[in-house]
């Protein structure tokens, strides 16, 4: 249920947060998002996020700007909770897109999250499910451009 994107054929640069989010958006309605570690290149439209700020907890009407109008996110890291958890700012402000735990399958550095994508330097993106169900749906969408994070790994990683 970790997926590595690196192509751009079905998305047009990453990590374009409306192609990415695009075939699972609709089960993702009932949870609040945390970004942080975020460089983005904004594309004019107002926007919930800035560069005033370590991190940005927004409520999914929020995020829905950010998926609406499409910044391109190079470095960052995205992650949906359920919107009951009080996430621990301080944990959030310290974490990092360039931290090696990001390679690991199933291991998040959002605990909560059910889902986090992470833009690593607008080369890939990294997306890791907890939900099996929301995982099978992305990786039916983007077939063999979603590629196994582990098989990855072994691939391009070894010794990383």
């Amino acid at each position: 249920m970790n997926w590595i994107i690196r192509s751009t054929k079905k998305v047009k640069f990453h990590t374009n947060l409306h192609e990415v989010l695009m075939p699972i958006w609709n089960y993702l309605v009932t949870y609040n998002w945390i970004l942080t570690d975020l460089e983005f290149i904004p594309n004019g439209q107002p926007i919930p996020i800035n560069y005033e700020y370590d991190f940005f907890i927004l409520s999914h009407q929020q995020f829905e700007q950010l998926y609406k109008n499409s910044p391109q996110i190079i470095w960052g890291i995205i992650s949906a909770v359920p919107d009951n958890i009080e996430p621990d700012a301080s944990l959030i402000s310290k974490l990092s897109a360039e931290n090696s735990i990001i390679w690991e399958p199933d291991q998040f550095l959002i605990p909560e999250s059910i889902l986090e994508i992470v833009a690593f330097d607008s080369g890939y993106t990294l997306m890791k499910f907890k939900d099996k169900n929301l995982s099978d749906t992305f990786k039916e969408y983007f077939q063999e451009q979603a590629i196994d994070l582990q098989k990855f790994n072994e691939k391009y990683r070894t010794g990383a």
